[in-house]
């Protein structure tokens, strides 16, 4: 498996799809890497070279935050929400939907499972 800026990527898989896994890295910018560098999108990551895989690693460094360096990025900018106290970081700081969406109902991604409430017994129940 070649080694691309600290991330396995798969051998089987065509260049363009291979580099969608590094971190940062979609569709359209790997088929930007591609053409930047002048290699065949159809190529299998396994048939590359060391010398073309350091060109496509300096290539994404040099013009895209990837991998660490963008994780590094969006955890600074989520930490200075927080900290300025705006709506946004105390959404992030209460761990719900940051975008406006309802949490009547749904959110279980942001909020984790369920926490059961006792309901309160009727009138009619206590008689």
């Amino acid at each position: 498996m070649p080694r691309l800026l600290g991330v396995d990527i798969p051998n089987n898989k065509r260049l363009e799809i291979a580099l969608t896994y590094v971190y940062g890295i979609g569709h359209t910018t790997a088929g930007k890497v591609c053409d930047a560098l002048g290699m065949d999108r159809g190529l299998k990551a396994r048939d590359l070279n060391e010398d073309q895989i350091t060109a496509i690693a300096t290539h994404i460094q040099k013009n895209y935050a990837a991998e660490g360096v963008l994780r590094r990025q969006i955890a600074s900018s989520i930490n200075r929400l927080r900290d300025i106290g705006c709506y946004r970081g105390m959404r992030h700081r209460r761990s719900l939907p940051v975008r406006g969406q309802r949490t009547r109902t749904n959110a279980r991604t942001r909020k984790g499972p369920r926490k059961t409430v006792a309901g309160k017994k009727s009138v009619k129940g206590m008689k």
